[in-house]
């Protein structure tokens, strides 16, 4: 028999790491992130579980490129999306965190933003969306992954919907 005080957890990455490499496959692989492996399910890592509907391809995901409302530096979130018109949707899950992520306080912030998709790169603007369209959208979403409807309930908290509008050459 193993003694439990003397076995390790599997050692975790850094979420700056995980990140990383979401951004490379993402970039690799023209907007497909292949799923996570064993190993890194096993080790508690906050990504999302294997979703019915979606192939061994993985899930589309954009990088939303946001400027931190503390710091004023670029950062990079890969999110999944839904799309809307030209533009898409973004749902502060958090993994069903009590808190908002990061990234939703800095497009509140600094609403203009750069979203990659597929190959392309698109500027947008961010904006918070509220009664029948956030409804809207919530179930449109919930319906594709009854997770976040999870996530949601163990947040305790409204899950916000922002719209990434693209801008318009004027």
């Amino acid at each position: 028999m193993t003694d439990p005080s003397t076995t390790t957890a599997p050692e975790v990455p850094a979420i700056g790491d995980w990140n990383d490499r979401i951004i490379a496959e993402f970039r690799a692989n023209g907007g497909y992130v292949p799923w996570s492996s064993e190993e890194e399910f096993a080790a508690g890592r906050p990504i999302p579980p294997r979703f019915p509907g979606f192939d061994e391809q993985g899930m589309p995901l954009i990088l939303v490129h946001h400027t931190g409302a503390k710091t004023g530096r670029e950062r990079i979130s890969p999110l999944f999306y839904q799309p809307v018109g030209d533009g898409w949707a973004i749902f502060g899950t958090h993994g069903g965190s009590p808190h908002h992520p990061v990234w939703y306080h800095n497009l509140m912030a600094n609403p203009q933003a750069v979203v990659e998709v597929g190959t392309h790169r698109v500027p947008v603007v961010a904006r918070l969306t509220e009664g029948a369209e956030r409804d809207r959208l919530w179930a449109k979403e919930v319906a594709l992954v009854p997770k976040f409807a999870e996530f949601e309930a163990a947040a305790g908290r409204q899950i916000p919907v922002i719209v990434l509008e693209p801008v318009t050459e004027q």
